[in-house]
């Protein structure tokens, strides 16, 4: 995933941080139209946002070009998660983005995954 493009602007100011709530970026909504959780996977279509979106939008949507977590795009836009699901569940109603939702193990004590997870702990330390 390539990094965001560097923040400028009216948002965002180096001193002083987000010159904007974040609920004025969703545009006072917070219910996505979209069901996305956390951990739903989101990747661009190729298709541009409306024209009527905002910047963050488009900082979302190039964050995109492989799939990405919704948890991975909140956290470089710096804005809440629920604001970010708005913002991409608009992405998704416009045909620029995907969504699918995340793959669980079927068995999560499955020995071979907890030996794994084991593991990468281990090569950690």
């Amino acid at each position: 995933m390539s990094a965001p493009p560097p923040q400028e602007g009216p948002w965002l100011d180096d001193a002083a941080g987000r010159l904007i709530r974040p609920y004025t970026v969703s545009g006072g909504r917070t219910k996505p139209t979209t069901s996305l959780d956390l951990l739903s996977l989101v990747m661009a279509t190729g298709s541009a946002p409306q024209p009527h979106m905002g910047p963050e939008h488009g900082l979302a949507l190039r964050l995109c070009d492989g799939p990405t977590s919704v948890a991975e795009i909140a956290a470089h836009l710096r804005l809440p998660a629920v604001v970010t699901k708005v913002l991409l569940s608009d992405l998704v109603d416009c045909g620029a983005l995907t969504a699918r939702a995340p793959r669980f193990h079927a068995n999560p004590s499955d020995r071979s995954l907890l030996e794994a997870v084991l593991d990468g702990l281990r090569q950690r330390l």
